[in-house]
């Protein structure tokens, strides 16, 4: 979906402006995300994760106390941010150990948009397409094993990953890469999961083990009906649950800093998200 001129119509379409302001501002995204009764306390830190091809800057936060299931979050377009910061924290306040990576460290440290949210596809998009799917594959491996060096991590439950916009088709490629890891998988208005290539996403699903949570942006789904379809007949022949739906919201619309945010449907996804691991994790 990633291209400029359907983001330029979304934004038409889409946009909540005073959102948009407040990220383009620099506010941190913390505001939208009020810490909820009984939140663990966590502790965060910025790591370096040595991989085949150099040094991945991160994000890992996790409970002060105990060892918990890990989850590996691959960000939107627009990279490794203060809202996907935000986001990890409240995911680790929830009782999971969080890793949230910069996927473009081959190339740039984050911040790597310099606009955050609001910057133009244009300038983000060499970035996403120097990923490969060997690329991804590759990173994926790195990633879990590094989450499993961790005494934050359990490593008696499975981990689980979550991808935003170009992150949905890595989810994909990290379940299918150590599906022995994955036991849950969500992408948030991912991108090009069901393409017509030999490399297409859902082709690896046979590969997996994961169950999923498969979120689908109401204007993707317009652009491109039959995705939908396929992913569920993939999923069904593979005997892997899988839940996907359509949200009444446009494309972007979970993280916090993007002008086309919408809270009340960010929160259902979030909260399909949590019940998921709650039964998939152990």
């Amino acid at each position: 979906m990633c291209d400029q001129d359907h983001f330029d119509d979304d934004l038409k379409r889409y946009s909540r402006r005073d959102l948009g302001s407040i990220a383009a501002a620099g506010v941190g995204a913390a505001m939208f995300f009020p810490s909820a009764a009984g939140a663990a306390e966590v502790s965060e830190q910025d790591v370096s994760i040595k991989t085949d091809d150099g040094t991945c800057d991160a994000y890992f936060v996790a409970p002060k106390s105990g060892s918990h299931a890990a989850v590996l979050i691959w960000p939107d377009i627009f990279g490794l941010r203060p809202a996907f910061r935000q986001m990890g924290k409240r995911l680790a306040e929830s009782g999971y150990s969080v890793l949230v990576v910069n996927p473009f460290y081959r190339k740039q440290k984050a911040p790597t948009a310099s606009n955050g949210a609001s910057t133009a596809i244009t300038e983000v998009l060499p970035l996403a397409r120097s990923l490969t799917p060997e690329i991804q594959m590759a990173d994926a491996k790195a990633f879990v094993g590094w989450l499993d060096e961790q005494p934050q991590v359990d490593t008696a439950k499975k981990v689980a990953t979550t991808g935003y916009c170009m992150g949905g088709p890595i989810v994909f490629r990290t379940a299918a890469t150590v599906p022995d890891r994955i036991g849950a998988a969500c992408t948030f208005h991912g991108g090009g999961l069901v393409t017509s290539n030999p490399d297409s996403p859902h082709l690896l699903i046979p590969k997996m083990k994961a169950q999923f949570l498969i979120a689908i942006a109401e204007n993707d789904d317009e652009r491109d009906p039959e995705s939908k379809t396929v992913l569920k007949e993939s999923f069904a022949d593979a005997d892997l649950k899988a839940e996907i739906e359509v949200y009444p919201a446009g494309h972007g619309w979970c993280p916090p800093d993007t002008r086309v945010y919408n809270a009340e449907q960010s929160e259902r996804a979030w909260s399909r998200m949590l019940a998921l691991f709650e039964t998939s994790l152990a």
